[in-house]
């Protein structure tokens, strides 16, 4: 390819360059695993991400910012290192999420979900969402995501329906799905069946009411006045659907009672009192109602001595028919009148404040009632042995560990999984029933042609309205998307995935079901690794709600500060499963790298020697003509490749993002750039030397543009397009390769030298800068110096950054002095009248001190560790050694420094 190094605007301004460099990148075709720019090694295997399909009628919040960032920084990277990469995207119908939506919208133009209908219910949603889809879509594009879009997948497209279909009918004909009436969670307002995971419990008070139920004469069966069981109840509604009353058989106080009967008020109907261990004797006055209908432990309950099970709630919350005169009242205001009835009956003893978890619905927020429906449900134990078999054998990791112990946890208390949902958008159960009550599952897109039991024909057979709940679908989604049932190319050769990647909060909801779903349906784990991130706060640690109005949105910090910008603040300081804290700071702060690294470039660029062409190719610096600052620039960078490729195996990118921060701010433009410039201005030097300088300036920015490329890929690909290219690279730096420490800087024993050389003369260039603030001097005044300790060819760089005038006669200006101790040399500055001489000695002398005090204490740290039998015995042979030359240096510096202090 032809190189021709291009002038760079004095500004990075990201909106004018993020998208065209989006479509460079599409129209190059390099996203895709076999796009036309792709670039794998032959025999590396694919790196695959299946995307967790985002609402499709969402916005993209700081959560799916997140989500995006770090799998794009894990595909970008394992493509820069020869893997085919797929990173498969796709959108989630989210049925109850989308209904909630669409409801609110019919309800403002005056219609509902009843008054369209089913069918043009469902004609209305497919509207709604293709006008919210390419929202959602665009705006992943916008913060770089490298997805291949031309695998684009839905929930609820027919591939995924026909998933669902033949998933479900295996899951049938091997007895894992099956139909019953249980108590389930209802939601009001949903008006659907929702999982335990979707229930919220929430610290409410409420109160608890104490009321009389009369004991009936088993002779007249009528209730006696002046006799009663009084029993505690945080829902008097409920009484409408009592079928006992319950006392614990050790409590003395009801033994007797114990075979009796009450009566239920309002009612009339006559109850028995059981004796159960189930009952608290604590708890309010030790007898308790019994509501099998309404409540779990009283469905238990109701299930070991066979009472009738009442239902007296509609799927409104309206009381049914069973609570006759309450009949048709809010649950709310039916509770309001049996209350005020009981207190006129005189049946109403009392009341109290009561602390209780009520459980509210995630989506809707409304009061979840438990009720008795005949459902589909999923029988999980098998299936979920099977997933915990795989994350204990390693067959599939979970980062962070400390997860490990939530997934055993939850997998092996884990109950049946109810699978029906009472809605409209969504995959609908394909099960079919006769009017002589068979069951037919059929996998057909059209449905069975007739009932598998008794062969009536379909035109008999009606199929169940009810839709599947969301995670069903999206439990197959890891290998849905690349062609289930089918024996799909893409199936054999991207499935099981390399990495899940999701928020820790959905770990059962999806993760899990994924994992038992895939090992079941396709007899191997869906993926190798489960990547969990945390969530992203507020700044001061509270979850962001349009509620609360700490909500953040990406896409204005997009268009304020670039996508760059937000991928960094979003990686920065994180790790793995981690929440974070989001602070503006973080994105200001990702901003000004950007620049910093823009107009390294452009001064990079800008300082081309003339004896190098403009449009010549990058090569290697001549190793002849490398200085020990080259070779220290490549050193460092090479140094950032190994701690980034660390970062990147220990899937902690908040760690990648700091070392390429200081890698590339704090060493590179600090240090690196600033020692170049001395060279390059330095006439004196051979073109050759002044060259290999400028060489090495190219080089390491080169490096530290690939290195950076998956966390900023904006701003990477932006300024690698204006360097000097090699032969072998391509048009774009997304499908370049991934820098090597040791083919891309010097790593023999010349290197490690300079290496040690150069970070001594910038660790007493900082301390002379230090001295000259404390003791009050001018930053540009130059000021004679005796050193030691420094290689002469390193005394031009102190010449220049440290602004003085070295030299070997003993204090040529007279005066006081400051004295500056490193580890491995030492700066003596006369400062002649530059300040006051006892001000000087005095503030010298505490700086002094202070390093002393330092030092001893590293010296200290240093002999601990020697003394350590099991660091001397056990510890790497090489980090022994370097802790004995760390002694030795600290005693000369000690050394050195108390004789200063005492001076």
């Amino acid at each position: 390819m032809t190189t021709q190094i291009r002038e760079l605007p004095k500004a990075y301004e990201p909106g004018r360059f993020e998208a065209a460099i989006y479509e460079r990148w599409l129209s190059a075709d390099v996203f895709a695993p076999d796009g036309a720019g792709a670039r794998s090694e032959p025999g590396l295997q694919p790196f695959v991400i299946i995307q967790p399909p985002p609402n499709v009628t969402g916005a993209l919040h700081l959560g799916h910012a997140l989500t995006s960032t770090i799998e794009d920084a894990m595909i970008r990277h394992a493509r820069m290192r020869g893997h085919p990469t797929l990173w498969l995207p796709g959108l989630d119908h989210a049925s109850i999420a989308a209904q909630y939506v669409l409801d609110r919208l019919l309800a403002e133009e005056g219609e509902s979900r009843e008054s369209l209908g089913r069918e043009r219910y469902l004609e209305r949603m497919w509207q709604f969402i293709t006008e919210t889809r390419e929202v959602m879509l665009g705006q992943q594009r916008r913060i770089g995501a490298s997805l291949d879009w031309s695998r684009l997948r839905f929930t609820m497209d027919e591939g995924s329906a026909r998933a669902v279909r033949e998933s479900f009918a295996r899951l049938y004909r091997d007895g894992l799905a099956y139909r019953t009436e249980a108590l389930i969670n209802w939601c009001p307002g949903c008006r659907t069946s929702i999982s335990d995971l979707e229930v919220i419990p929430t610290e409410e008070t409420g109160s608890l009411w104490t009321i009389r139920y009369h004991l009936v004469d088993p002779g007249t069966h009528r209730p006696l006045q002046g006799e009663w069981v009084s029993v505690a109840t945080t829902r008097p509604e409920t009484i409408l659907g009592d079928t006992a009353v319950a006392v614990h058989p050790d409590d003395e106080r009801y033994r007797a009672l114990v075979g009796r009967k009450v009566r239920i008020p309002f009612v009339e109907r006559d109850v028995p009192i059981i004796a159960d261990d189930v009952v608290d004797r604590a708890f309010g006055t030790g007898a308790v109602k019994i509501t099998p209908a309404h409540d779990r432990d009283d469905y238990e309950t109701g299930r070991r001595h066979r009472l009738a099970s009442i239902t007296v709630l509609n799927d409104d919350a309206t009381i049914n028919e069973a609570g006759e005169r309450f009949a048709g009242l809010d649950r709310y205001e039916a509770r309001r009148h049996i209350i005020a009835e009981l207190e006129g009956m005189g049946d109403l003893e009392g009341s109290r404040p009561h602390e209780m978890l009520i459980g509210r619905c995630q989506r809707s927020n409304d009061v979840v009632e438990p009720r008795l429906k005949t459902q589909w449900f999923i029988r999980t134990e098998p299936l979920a042995q099977a997933a915990l078999e795989a994350t204990r054998s390693r067959e599939t990791v979970i980062v962070p560990a400390r997860f490990e112990k939530v997934w055993e946890s939850w997998l092996t208390n884990i109950h049946d999984w109810n699978v029906s949902r009472q809605l409209w958008w969504g995959h609908r159960i394909p099960a079919w029933y006769c009017p002589d009550g068979h069951v037919t599952v059929s996998a057909h897109a059209d449905g069975p042609s007739a009932c598998d039991t008794c062969g009536r024909p379909a035109d008999e057979l009606t199929q169940d309205p009810d839709i599947f709940d969301t995670w069903f679908s999206s439990g197959l989604w890891p290998f849905s998307t690349l062609g289930w049932p089918e024996r799909t190319d893409d199936l054999a050769r991207f499935y099981p995935g390399s990495v899940m990647e999701t928020g820790y909060d959905i770990i059962f909801f999806w993760v899990a079901r994924m994992m038992m779903l895939g090992i079941h349906l396709t007899d191997t784990v869906p993926f190798r690794k489960v990547y969990l991130h945390g969530l992203v706060k507020d700044p001061v640690g509270a979850k962001m709600a349009k509620s609360k109005g700490n909500v953040v949105d990406p896409l204005e910090a997009i268009s304020t500060t670039g996508a760059d910008a937000l991928r960094f603040a979003l990686l920065n300081g994180t790790s793995p499963g981690n929440d974070q804290k989001y602070r503006p700071e973080r994105l200001e702060e990702g901003r000004n790298f950007a620049n910093k690294l823009w107009n390294a470039t452009r001064f990079v660029l800008g300082a081309r020697p003339a004896s190098v062409r403009p449009n010549a190719r990058r090569r290697s610096p001549d190793p002849v003509s490398l200085g020990p600052t080259e070779r220290w620039i490549r050193a460092r960078a090479g140094a950032a490749v190994d701690a980034v490729d660390r970062g990147f195996q220990a899937d902690n990118y908040g760690e990648v993002t700091r070392v390429l921060y200081e890698a590339i701010w704090g060493e590179f433009c600090d240090w690196g750039l600033e020692l170049a410039k001395v060279r390059l201005a330095d006439e004196a030097l051979p073109a050759a030397a002044r060259a290999a300088t400028w060489w090495t300036l190219v080089e390491a920015l080169d490096t530290y543009l690939r290195l950076l490329h998956p966390v900023m890929p904006f701003v990477t690909e932006a300024l690698w397009d204006t360097l000097p290219h090699a032969e072998d690279d391509p048009q774009l730096l997304i499908v370049a390769r991934w820098p090597s420490a040791g083919a891309r800087t010097g790593s023999e024993a010349g290197d490690r030298d300079a290496e040690r050389s150069v970070d001594a003369m910038i660790e007493l260039i900082r301390g002379v800068r230090n001295a000259r603030s404390e003791a009050g001097i001018e930053p540009s005044l130059r000021l004679d110096a005796e050193l030691t300790g420094i290689e002469p060819a390193l005394v031009p760089f102190i010449e220049r950054l440290a602004r003085l005038n070295p030299s070997d006669v003993t204090s040529p200006g007279g005066g006081p002095t400051v004295v500056v101790t490193t580890t491995t040399a030492q700066a003596v500055l006369w400062i002649g009248r530059q300040a006051s001489g006892a001000d000087v000695i005095d503030r010298d002398r505490a700086r002094l001190e202070k390093e002393l005090a330092e030092a001893e204490r590293h010296l200290a740290a240093a002999r601990a560790r020697l003394a350590d039998g099991a660091f001397v015995s056990k510890a790497p042979p090489s980090v022994v050694d370097g802790t004995r030359a760390r002694e030795a240096e600290l005693v000369e510096r000690v050394a050195r420094l108390r004789e200063r202090v005492g001076s």
